[in-house]
């Protein structure tokens, strides 16, 4: 049996990506053992029943080198899957030292260890990273290749993901960085849930529609990680879930003409109208935002991968568990 350390299970993917793994082995299709970890003292996320509330939980400050040398040579996991990170993109731009101590420092402190695991049991660690389209600069509409070095991000949140990334690929052999973007899941926040808020308060909203990219349901991407895991197809890899490229505006608009369909009146057309603004319009924000957020993921594919379903059927699903 495979034991997999999972970061950051309090919040959205950490928390998609433990249910997975136990499911699977209690289905008999795989046989893991995971044990899993965040900054709080006990598990903090959501207390929803799922096997994720029922794991093994570690305590683990990232940023802190010797715990993080301590905790993970005692757990000796076959694989880490390295979800934790600092994903407040604007309150990032405020708060440069305590970003790169997690994003940065936190993630090359985890590698430092893997990279000793790797070495000494027989059959080595394996390490997931997940990353972002914001290690890109956002310009020009042509989607980014998975392989693509042109790096040049925009913003401190960028910046940060970029150096974790590096640090993982310079350092190790057996890895998978894994890049996403617009994601939701059923524990934590999310632009849906913003949108479904703020919907029942407002009768006309503005969403930018110059920002293109294509979301990511956690659910479907803890699939695939775990999925990937169980080969040596190492390398970079682009997923978020199929459909076409959209705008926030476009992906707005369709969270409220299900949420209508789902017997909610109040995000109806009749009730809430939603008009498409420019970034420029909108409002400056503390961080510089992507344009283009097209993420190429024809790789998944071509090394025998399942792509992650079309977009507005993880909608669907998402919004059929989701109470609002």
């Amino acid at each position: 049996m495979k034991k997999v350390f999972v970061t950051g299970v309090a919040g959205q993917l950490g928390h998609d990506v433990v249910n997975e793994l136990t499911c699977r082995t209690e289905s008999g299709r795989s046989s893991y053992t995971c044990v899993g970890s965040d900054l709080a003292p006990y598990y903090s996320g959501a207390m929803d029943g799922t096997a994720v509330t029922r794991t093994r939980y570690v305590s683990l400050d990232i940023t802190d080198s010797d715990t993080v040398e301590r905790v993970l040579l005692k757990e000796s996991p076959d694989i880490v899957i390295h979800c934790a990170a600092w994903t407040a993109v604007d309150l990032a731009e405020e708060q440069e030292e305590k970003v790169r101590l997690v994003n940065t420092v936190g993630t090359q402190n985890i590698v430092n260890v893997v990279k000793a695991l790797d070495a000494s049991k027989p059959e080595g660690c394996k390490m997931v990273y997940l990353s972002t389209d914001y290690v890109f600069n956002g310009q020009g509409t042509a989607p980014w290749e998975a392989d693509c070095k042109s790096y040049a991000p925009l913003n401190i949140y960028g910046e940060t993901k970029l150096e974790g990334e590096l640090a993982v690929s310079g350092q190790l052999e057996k890895y998978f960085i894994v890049r996403i973007a617009w994601v939701f899941g059923q524990n934590g926040k999310n632009f849906i849930k913003t949108m479904l808020n703020i919907g029942k308060t407002h009768e006309k909203l503005t969403v930018v529609n110059d920002q293109i990219g294509t979301p990511t349901y956690t659910y479907d991407l803890a699939r695939l990680l775990a999925d990937m895991i169980q080969t040596e197809k190492y390398g970079y890899y682009h997923a978020t879930n199929e459909g076409g490229y959209i705008s926030w505006y476009d992906f707005a608009v369709e969270i409220f003409r299900q949420a209508s369909e789902f017997g909610h009146p109040e995000y109806d057309a009749d009730h809430l109208t939603v008009a498409p603004v420019t970034t420029e319009e909108y409002g400056a924000s503390k961080a510089r935002r992507p344009f283009n957020s097209r993420l190429d993921r024809s790789k998944l594919a071509a090394n025998g991968f399942t792509p992650l379903p079309d977009w507005k059927d993880a909608l669907h699903r998402y919004l059929m568990e989701l109470k609002f």
